[in-house]
């Protein structure tokens, strides 16, 4: 009886444990990520022999893109969903690097809307402590980082804590793209021309252009948090305290995931607004399909000249 009844339980506890998500395919991928629909749209038209997968109520596009094998998906908007989806692909693919193509508010004076920015290394702005009034000053509920980035009045950047196979946790401000990711997009990006008008690809009017032709930078520093920016003054801050040169909602979170799996990635960003910079309102509405165009035509660039 106690053996039967033994058996049983173990068999229970069998099918009560959860099963352990099944690949969907065992083909070494290159993940193209991004955000949200226009950032998707102005990709998955040119995935060859697409082959489609689901989970979590997300969509997978597998097949190929300038002859490389990809896996082009949608993160989600924001940091959570960003993290969460970005270790559902890890889990689901082989995954040899990721690749992110986006949009993002410009931080950097010296950058104009439709540039693309590639950054050396991606923080989250608000992991931060919230101080209390002391007078005319704050007191923290921990001690300030000496290496810590400044604060904005009642918020003290404190890092986060993260480490992977290879590396102790640590306290980091920032986490880097791949290096080597990074000098290929620079080989690349020096011969790359964008998009100036809305409109279809490549056309020479429409009805929005830009004053200046649009660039590519590669270096800097991109911060990122479940908050669309669009304030002048905050903006400013990013600049000054962290060295920003473009804000975005989803990216930090993406290569902390990156880094604690020890999977290469790089993220690419072309401005679809200023953060609150510009003299008049936002214009992401009116520049989010151009600057996903521009995104996506910079990776494009790009995976032609990955090695696989």
């Amino acid at each position: 009886m106690r053996r039967a009844m033994s058996l049983l339980a173990t068999a229970l506890a069998l099918v009560s444990a959860p099963a352990l998500a099944e690949p969907f395919d065992t083909t070494p991928r290159t993940v193209v990520m991004t955000a949200f629909a226009p950032e998707w749209d102005a990709l998955a038209p040119a995935i060859v022999e697409p082959r489609e997968y689901s989970a979590n109520g997300l969509t997978f596009l597998a097949g190929t893109l300038e002859g490389k094998p990809v896996v082009l998906m949608q993160s989600g908007v924001s940091m959570v969903n960003a993290a969460m989806n970005t270790q559902l692909v890890l889990d689901r693919f082989k995954v040899k690097r990721i690749v992110f193509s986006g949009i993002a508010g410009g931080v950097d004076p010296e950058l104009s809307i439709g540039d693309v920015v590639v950054a050396r290394d991606w923080a989250q702005y608000l992991e931060v402590s919230f101080a209390r009034r002391a007078g005319e000053g704050w007191v923290t509920p921990e001690p300030v980082d000496a290496q810590a980035p400044a604060n904005w009045e009642m918020m003290f950047p404190r890092g986060v804590r993260v480490g992977n196979a290879s590396e102790a946790p640590v306290r980091h401000y920032t986490l880097g793209a791949d290096p080597a990711l990074l000098q290929l997009a620079e080989d690349v990006t020096a011969r790359i021309s964008l998009q100036r008008c809305t409109g279809p690809s490549g056309t020479a009017s429409g009805p929005h252009c830009l004053v200046e032709e649009p660039k590519v930078v590669v270096g800097g520093t991109g911060v990122s948090a479940g908050v669309f920016a669009d304030n002048k003054e905050f903006r400013e801050y990013l600049q000054a305290a962290w060295g920003a040169r473009v804000v975005d909602m989803e990216s930090a979170a993406v290569v902390q995931v990156a880094y604690a799996n020890e999977v290469p990635a790089i993220v690419f960003r072309s401005l679809s607004d200023l953060a609150g910079g510009d003299d008049g309102e936002n214009q992401m509405n009116t520049f989010m399909a151009l600057a996903s165009v521009n995104s996506a035509h910079v990776v494009r660039a790009f995976l032609a000249a990955l090695p696989d």
